[in-house]
């Protein structure tokens, strides 16, 4: 389902805080890049 807010408002300065939150930031030297592992490594298991 998600988050619901209970307006637009409490929305917007909800997000706008846990953005400015350092620990959203995550940890610098990640082992990884969360960007790339989307794109790439995909071998299908089965040919139909």
């Amino acid at each position: 389902m998600g988050i619901q807010w209970p307006s637009k408002q409490a929305r917007d300065d909800g997000m706008k805080r846990a953005m400015e939150d350092p620990r959203m930031a995550g940890p610098e030297g990640a082992p990884f890049d969360g960007k790339r592992m989307v794109f790439g490594g995909f071998v299908p298991l089965l040919d139909a």
